[in-house]
This record gives structure tokens, C-alpha cells and sequence, in this order.
């Protein structure tokens, strides 16, 4: 799709490389209706609708326009879709003169997106590089840890059984094909399983509280005794492991799949349009794609009591393991 650009659109500090700037910049946005903070030509993304207005604001000149490697471009950390932020940084070399930098940005950011600020940064600065922390918070409704009121309770414990070793197929997302693994929770019945058995869905990822409304009333409080195991189970993940289980199309020998989880607790309640939801914080030095979702469902999981708390060593080991 082309676009039409006037003069009287952009912001025209042209000039050459040397007024360049190396800075980093602050900002925060709403991820409802954006598919990720990363650039993703065709897709409605955080990077996207940034990068276009640091060329109307005049930081990225025509030249350098699609073309983040040419201003250095760098973020922070990536976001999943729908997922907001409220610390993202990112940084690059912009046109940032006359003053006003700020709410050139703004005035061509769309409401969900705002610019809080900027810092000038040494010329090697990199805010992926330079990051050694990032925070996550997972708000997690407080009746999905509920074992009672899930639709499919009966058919998540039917598949359970009773045997001590547990079989599961898996279908292989690189080669579509599938093997049999053992270690892995869901005794089968024949050669079928059903994946959603250990998928704690619920719904419970939709930006819509509506969304959230059960037919039949919790009435699950997530008093301390709950509090503790679930910090419990939680704390399993803090530690440096092999977590290739828990993203897709990494491998267990890549070192790319070692993390080091810093803390994982969930220990406030807060309550939203009438739902209250359990504010699960997540420091880590770097995390996958799906890491934390797929972390967060698994420790659901145990709590409802259609996983043993084994599974998450076993997840951590370099056997194929599925966890939805």
C-alpha cells in the first residue's frame, strides 16, 4: 500500500548523519489491537506505529525511513500480542534538535502510545544489550485457580488415570509429524489425546473482562494457604534452566534456551470492573516467546490439580515435553 506524504506531514530538521543523536527513549502503550512490539511488515505493530512517527516528527529522515538498522534501532524486550508496557525503552540515533522532541512524538502517536521522555546515551549503547533485568506482571483471575468451576475439570482428571508413568503424543510444529514421549502427564486411552486436557484456556488471555464471566459464581478465595503454595510452585521457575519447553522452535541443546528467572511471585489482589485477578510479577534476565504464558499455565495447572508439581523439573529436562 502506498502512501502520499506532503510537506506540510513531516517535520523537516533534514540533514546529515553528524546531528545525530544517540539517545534513549521512554514510553509506555496499550497492546489491545497490536499484534506485538516488534516490527512486522504487514502487521499492526508497536514498532511500526513508532517508527513512522519518529519520521514525521523529523528524527528519521526519508532515507533511513523502513529502515531501522540505519539509525541503530534497538528495544528493550518484545511483547506478545495484545500484552501493554508501562517501562518499554528503546533506542537509536535520531534528529532530536529544535527542542520539543517529546511532543513532536506524541502529536504523531496514536492515544495508546505515549512518549514519557528521552536520555542522550554513550555512542555504544543498546537497550537490548544493556538491559540485565526485565519485569513481567500477569494479572491471572482469581477463579481460574478455582479445581471446581472449570468446564472440562471431568475430562482433564479422566485423562489422568492412575498409573505412575504417563504417555502423551505430540505433534512436532517443525516436521508435522508425531512421536510418542514419556515423563509427561496425560495416560492415554487408546492413541488419542485431547491437547486442550492440560490447557487451562478459560478465556482467561481475552483483553475483554466480559469475556471473563462464568456461568456458574466461584466462590474460590485465594486466601493464604493458597497464597503459599502458589508462591511455592512458582519459586520452582526461579533459578538458572533449560527452558526450550517452554517457547517453540528452539531446541534443548541451543544455549539460547537457558534463562535465569530472578523471582516469581504472586502475592497481591486486585480487583478490575468486579473480577478479582492475582498480580503475578516476573523478573528475569531475558524471557522466550510464550515463556511466561506458557510458565503461568503450567503452574495453573498444578494448582487446579491436573499437573504434579514434578512436571516442572521434567520440563526443565531435554526431553520434548508439550505444555499448550
Amino acid at each position: 500500500m502506498s502512501t502520499t506524504i506532503t510537506a506540510d506531514d513531516v517535520t523537516d530538521f533534514s540533514g546529515g548523519g553528524e546531528d545525530r543523536r544517540k539517545v534513549a527513549i521512554l514510553l509506555a502503550f496499550c497492546g489491545v489491537g497490536y499484534l506485538g512490539m516488534q516490527r512486522n511488515p504487514g502487521a499492526k505493530t508497536i514498532e511500526g506505529e513508532l517508527e513512522e512517527a519518529l519520521f514525521h516528527a523529523g528524527a528519521v529522515t526519508e532515507f533511513d525511513r523502513g529502515k531501522p538498522k540505519q539509525y541503530e534501532f534497538t528495544r528493550c524486550a518484545r511483547t506478545d500480542k495484545g500484552v501493554s508496557a508501562v517501562g518499554q525503552v528503546v533506542s537509536g540515533r535520531f534528529h532530536v534538535d529544535p527542542p520539543g522532541f517529546v511532543d513532536r512524538l506524541n502529536a504523531n502517536l496514536p492515544d495508546q502510545i505515549r512518549v514519557f521522555g528521552y536520555k542522550r546515551v554513550t555512542e555504544k549503547f543498546s537497550s537490548k544489550k544493556f538491559c540485565d533485568r526485565r519485569r513481567y506482571v500477569y494479572l491471572l483471575p482469581v477463579f481460574a485457580l478455582d479445581p471446581f468451576t472449570h468446564r472440562d475439570r471431568e475430562a482433564v482428571m479422566a485423562s489422568l488415570g492412575s498409573g505412575e508413568e504417563y504417555v502423551k503424543c505430540f505433534e512436532c510444529s517443525e516436521r508435522g509429524r508425531k512421536n510418542k514421549i514419556t515423563g509427561v502427564v496425560g495416560k492415554l486411552k487408546g492413541d488419542s489425546f485431547d491437547a486442550k486436557s492440560l490447557n487451562v484456556r478459560s478465556d482467561i488471555t481475552s483483553n475483554s473482562f466480559s469475556a471473563l464471566r462464568t456461568d456458574v459464581k466461584s466462590k474460590f478465595c485465594y486466601g493464604e494457604e493458597d497464597k503459599e503454595r502458589f508462591n511455592r510452585i512458582l519459586s520452582y521457575y526461579v533459578g538458572s534452566y533449560n527452558f526450550h519447553n517452554f517457547t517453540t522452535r528452539i531446541k534443548a541443546d541451543d544455549p539460547a534456551a537457558n534463562r535465569s528467572i530472578i523471582s516469581f511471585t504472586a502475592n497481591t489482589v486486585i480487583s478490575l470492573d468486579g473480577i478479582d485477578f492475582i498480580k503475578c510479577e516476573v523478573l528475569g534476565q531475558s524471557f522466550m516467546l510464550h515463556q511466561i504464558r506458557k510458565m503461568m499455565g503450567l503452574a495453573v495447572a498444578i494448582m487446579r490439580n491436573c499437573a504434579p508439581e514434578s512436571l516442572i523439573n521434567t520440563a526443565f529436562s531435554k526431553s520434548r515435553t508439550l505444555l499448550g
